[in-house]
């Protein structure tokens, strides 16, 4: 049993593993059928049948014209599965092509509606993006029903949006920017005249993206807006300068999926509606040049998706920045140009994400918060003109800055704290325009990135250090200009290599500088050092002249050069040249004329010209004030501003100027003859000037084309006679009119009313004969009106109750006939002479611009009696305020509404016959310095208030009837009795009659030129009177005749004279100096009785300027010395010319 049982066990074992034998071969067997029946498979199945989209795709590419520089197309072969061409995408189950890109393939010519691409219709994305078709979008676009995603931007297609687009109805993107069009002036596309915004999208409800960026829509809010509310899948809508207007209608508020809302350069016009705000999505929102308006909702700025926020350019647009929180996902912040005003908060450091803030050109204040230095990704920031003050913040975190523009602020303090050297990505720093001090820290040179490095006008001062250490590389410009920085300049400056623009003038850098080491800056094309202390020596310079860099501006003004500098023969590009203030004399060589653009060789010692400026290509040609002389040179052609004043040319004027020259002086010559006529043809001229020379004849009638263009004329101080001819024209742009010192007759021409624009009016020492010109109220613009020194008769009057001169401030209408009372209303109607009437900041010059390019200001000058003396004001400030009525016959009181002017700064109403008392009233004009009211018939007693005139240095009661004690006190005690001579009456110091009389009156004078009843003498000698006369005429004498024949004392006297005038208007910031010895005779002269009848004196400049071309903006000059012509600067010379 146990034999057999043990048998059975092992047949049992045996028969289990045959059987798993069995099985595993049948799976072996299963497994090798199923790999054959595939493999089986895969060998029988066929290959895909070839597309017949391959050829078209050959014939598309022979029909599109394009260049070497596609890198697409070139893949284009026969040879080459059409599938694996690129830009092309093919349906892995189909091998039908269902995608093209030609984006940027340099495509060209026409695309015809017969064009192989129309019968690709298993396409789904058409890209034909930035190329440069020429033709219209074809219809038969239309037969690409299946396209979902359609861009055509900026492809050079034109013409009208066909209705073919809207049949496009699976359409989810859809881009038909149109832009660049426009940017090159060439036709983009357009939705026509016969079709809407709403026609062409009304069918295609699939869109998610609508991109229309220049494509002219020209509908309302509530056309566009109703239009596009339909597509309620939409998340992207860009329509940038569509010209859409009239606001942006709430309709939109449906779409409630988008995310990217595009409008500008659009003219919306229009508040911004809050209903924006409701947009849970909204993450990218720009409305650049849109005319919003209003106050912008700050619940804006808390919309938590919003990363993008552009509103610049909307000036009328206002608000203030909110408190921000946590949770704001702002990355680019731009308000530039905006009305936005108030703080910055500190919560804007919570904006962990910002990158660009652009808040420049807008109305913020206060600090820069510290925070936004604490920004680590931050990257751009632009804050300049705004009125940001306080010291510069910490920017140590914020590592990945690149650009901090903080100019144009009111930033104060000092730079060297800021830890300039942990910006390790900073490119370009613009700290201009503040009023920061203290020394400038030498590690802004240290910052390895450093490419821009601007700090002028401010007040940095002390010495640039001599070792900068390890400075930028790639630094290419440095501008110190227009600071206090002095001592050497480290001669380290001239080793960067890479430097291209190097600014330090208007500093008081000394020492000498050998233009030598400009050889070590390959690179260099911008130098400016002028007006410093520097003694630049050119010896040297006409060696090795390939070595030198070749610039394109070079301004050494007032740098002391005795020559020319050599290497200048050897400068291709130069376009600027200042060599303006300085002691170069000889001749001007021919080879200096080939300068490109601007040449100032102004304030030197040149004698002539070698060479013909007819052969020249400048544009800016600037010769005044040398020695120049012989015949007016034949101009450059192509000359837009020419100055060849204050020389000795002697020639006639002729047709010298082109039809381009903007600006034309020619004052303080020896020019005789006629002014031609062919002036009257160059339509573009802005300023003439052909002051101070011997020109004869009359004035041109044909000068009214000229009144049309013209904005400053100045005949003063020639021999033209004659009647001023109706030369205005009804669109006059005339701003300054200056024809004294002539012999001009007849009325004043009433077309002179059309000059709407008129600020100054100059018609002084003439012989015009007319009333006064009440009518000249209409030009609301005047601020100067002088009429002196002529034969004007008849009363004044006042009879226009609304119509006043707003902005007059000087009026000059001595040595007339003028007669009558004085009328209190007339006083009332002039507002600038109030001081709460000006509308203008102190120290305001009166000036314009011109060159729209490159502005150039020019000033007025004008001659005022101040003071005693003739002055010529060369810089007209909006501040200075003038009345003389001198010389005429006005008889009556002195009106009491007189003390309502109290802006008045010079008061002369002297050789008149007013009477009555000097009205108390005058002592309310608390800001006057001259007072003159002699030769009258005033009575009664000085007014206190008088007394209280703080400023008076000046005072002439003189030869009236006054009576009582001279006030004491305050600037009464500087006066001398010649202030009070000829009053009877009158007792007290400065006098020598007491006081001493019983009743409290004068003492009885002890002499009397004129018999009285009381006395019963018909004619009576005073010996006093006498005695005084012969000693006073003694005394004189002795002073006069040294002065007339003796030269060094009259040297001496006129600077002592000088000096008095000088300190005495101080107040200022006057300068003054004496009247130049260039002066020609005339041919003839005025008549004798006109020059006893002028006091004579010098002439002074209210301040010197200089002109920042690169900013474009005036700037006080304290080293400069004004005198008798103003000059224009070429970028950074004074304005205010010097000797």
């Amino acid at each position: 049993m146990k034999s057999a049982s043990s048998c059975f066990t092992f047949m049992n074992q045996n028969q289990n593993q045959n059987q798993n034998q069995n099985l595993l071969s049948w799976q072996i067997l299963f497994f090798f059928v199923v790999l054959l029946l595939l493999l089986a498979t895969a060998t029988t199945s066929p290959s895909p049948t070839p597309s017949p989209h391959c050829s078209l795709l050959l014939r598309l590419r022979s029909t599109l014209a394009f260049t070497t520089h596609s890198t697409k197309l070139l893949t284009w072969t026969p040879h080459s599965p059409c599938c694996n061409f690129s830009g092309v995408t093919c349906d892995p189950t189909t091998g039908l092509v269902v995608a093209i890109d030609l984006s940027s393939e340099t495509l060209a010519g026409p695309l015809p509606s017969s064009s192989p691409l129309f019968l690709l219709n298993s396409l789904r994305s058409l890209n034909l993006a930035n190329n440069s078709f020429n033709s219209t979008i074809p219809e038969a676009i239309a037969a690409l029903s299946n396209l979902v995603s359609l861009n055509l931007s900026n492809s050079g297609l034109n013409g009208t949006v066909p209705r073919a687009v809207a049949e496009l109805r699976r359409l989810v993107v859809l881009d038909l920017t149109s832009n660049l069009a426009s940017f090159y002036g060439e036709i983009g596309l357009t939705l026509g005249k016969n079709s809407s915004l709403g026609e062409l999208v009304s069918d295609l409800t699939e869109l998610e993206e609508l991109i229309l960026d220049g494509v002219m829509i020209n509908e309302t809010g509530r056309e566009w807006g109703n239009a596009v509310a339909r597509l309620r899948r939409l998340r992207i809508l860009s329509m940038v300068d569509c010209g859409l207007t009239d606001g942006i209608d709430e309709v939109l508020s449906d779409l409630e999926m988008v995310t990217t809302i595009r409008l500008d350069q659009n003219e919306l016009r229009c508040n911004v509606s809050g209903f924006l705000s409701e947009f849970r999505n909204l993450s990218v929102l720009t409305m650049s040049f849109c005319g919003l308006q209003g106050v912008f909702p700050e619940r804006m700025f808390r919309i938590g998706t919003l990363v993008t926020l552009d509103l610049s350019a909307n000036p009328s647009l206002k608000g203030t920045l909110p408190e921000f929180g946590k949770d704001g996902a702002i990355q680019e912040l731009n308000l530039h140009g905006t009305g936005f005003s108030g703080m910055v908060p500190e919560s804007i450091g919570w904006l962990r994400g910002l990158r660009i803030v652009k808040l420049s050109h807008c109305e913020f204040e206060g600090r820069i918060p510290g925070s936004i230095g604490r920004l680590g990704g931050l990257e751009y920031l632009d804050l300049q003109w705004n009125r940001f003050s306080g010291p510069v913040p910490s920017f140590e975190l914020a590592k990945n800055l690149e650009q901090l523009i903080l100019s144009w602020n009111q930033l104060s303090g000092s730079i060297e704290n800021v830890r300039w050297g942990s910006l390790s990505s900073l490119v370009y720093l613009d700290l201009s325009n503040n009023s920061m001090n203290g020394s400038i820290p030498m590690s802004l040179f240290s910052i390895p990135s450093l490419q821009k490095l601007q700090l002028q006008q401010n007040r940095f001062s002390g010495q640039l250090g001599d070792s900068l250490g390890v400075v930028s590389r790639v630094i290419d410009t440095i501008d110190l200009s227009d600071n206090e920085l002095e001592g050497r300049i480290p001669e380290l400056l001239f080793r960067l290599g890479g430097l291209k623009t190097l600014t330090l003038s208007f500093n008081k850098f000394d020492g000498s500088l050998s233009l030598n080491l400009l050889q070590q800056l390959k690179h260099l094309s911008a130098l400016d050092l002028s007006y410093n202390n520097l003694a630049i020596d050119a010896s040297g310079t006409s060696s090795n002249l390939s070595s030198f860099p070749q610039l394109v501006s070079l301004k050494l003004a007032r740098c002391r050069l005795r020559q020319l500098p050599g290497f200048l023969k050897n400068q291709s590009k130069l376009s600027n040249l200042d060599l303006s203030d300085n002691f170069i004399s000889g001749a001007i060589p021919s080879w200096i004329l080939e300068v490109g653009h601007a040449l100032n060789l102004s304030h030197n010692n040149f004698v002539s010209l070698e060479g013909s400026l007819a052969s020249a290509e400048l544009s800016i040609l600037d010769l005044h004030s040398n020695n120049l002389q012989g015949q007016l040179p034949k101009f450059p052609p192509q000359a837009t501003y020419l100055d060849l004043s204050n020389n000795t040319f002697s020639s006639t004027i002729s047709s010298l100027i082109n039809n381009f020259t903007v600006f034309l002086s020619l004052s303080k010559n020896n020019i005789s003859g006629s002014i031609p006529e062919s002036l009257c043809s160059r339509s573009f001229l802005q300023v003439l000037d052909l002051s101070h020379n011997n020109l004869s004849g009359s004035v041109p009638p044909c000068f009214i084309s000229l009144s049309q263009s013209l904005t400053f004329l100045n005949l003063r101080d020639n021999v033209l006679n004659g009647p001023v001819p109706e030369i205005f024209a009804a669109n006059c742009t005339l701003s300054t009119l200056d024809f004294s010192e002539n012999f001009l007759d007849g009325p004043v021409p009433r077309s002179l009313a059309n000059c709407t624009m008129l600020e100054v009016l100059n018609l002084g020492k003439n012989r015009l004969k007319d009333t006064f010109p009440d009518w000249l109220r209409s030009l609301s613009n005047l601020r100067v009106l002088v009429l002196r020194s002529n034969q004007f008769h008849g009363n004044i009057s006042c009879h226009q109750a609304n119509v006043t001169w707003p902005l007059l401030q000087i009026v000059d209408i001595a040595l007339n006939h003028f007669e009558g009372r004085l009328m209190a209303k007339c006083f009332s109607k002039w507002p600038a002479m109030i001081s709460s009437g000006r509308g203008l900041p102190k120290a305001t010059p009166l000036q314009f611009s011109f060159l729209l390019f490159e502005p150039i200001y020019y000033q007025n000058m004008i001659l005022v009696t101040f003071k005693g003396l003739e002055l010529e004001l060369l810089k007209i400030l909006t501040v200075f305020t003038s009345l003389d009525i001198s010389n005429n016959n006005f008889s009556g009181v002195i009106p009491r509404e007189l003390g309502n002017l109290d802006g008045l700064l010079v008061l002369n109403f002297s050789h008149n016959a007013l009477s009555g008392p000097i009205p108390s009233s005058i002592g309310n004009l608390t800001e006057l310095e001259s007072l003159d009211l002699s030769y009258n018939k005033l009575s009664g007693e000085i007014p206190e208030g008088l007394v209280g005139l703080t400023f008076l240095s000046t005072l002439s009661l003189a030869f009236n009837r006054l009576t009582g004690r001279i006030p004491d006190g305050a600037q009464f005690a500087t006066f001398s009795n010649s202030s009070f001579l000829g009053n009877k009456g009158l007792c007290g110091f400065p006098l020598t009659n007491p006081c001493g009389a019983p009743n409290g009156t004068a003492a009885a004078p002890s002499g009397n030129f004129n018999p009285t009843p009381e006395t019963g003498s018909v004619i009576g000698f005073d010996w006093q009177f006498i005695f005084t006369g012969a000693g006073f005429g003694l005394g004189m004498g002795i002073i006069v005749a040294p002065l007339m024949f003796w030269k060094k004392a009259r040297k001496w006297y006129n600077k002592e004279a000088d000096m008095l005038v000088a300190n005495m208007i101080q107040r200022f910031g006057i300068v003054y100096t004496g009247l130049d010895d260039k002066g020609t005779e005339k041919e003839g002269d005025k008549e004798d009785e006109d020059e006893a009848d002028e006091p004579q004196g010098g002439r002074f400049c209210v301040f010197c300027t200089k002109l920042d071309s690169g900013m474009k903006r005036i700037i006080h000059d304290p080293m400069c010395t004004c005198h008798g012509s103003s000059t224009i600067s070429l970028s950074s010379s004074p304005l205010s010319t010097t000797e």
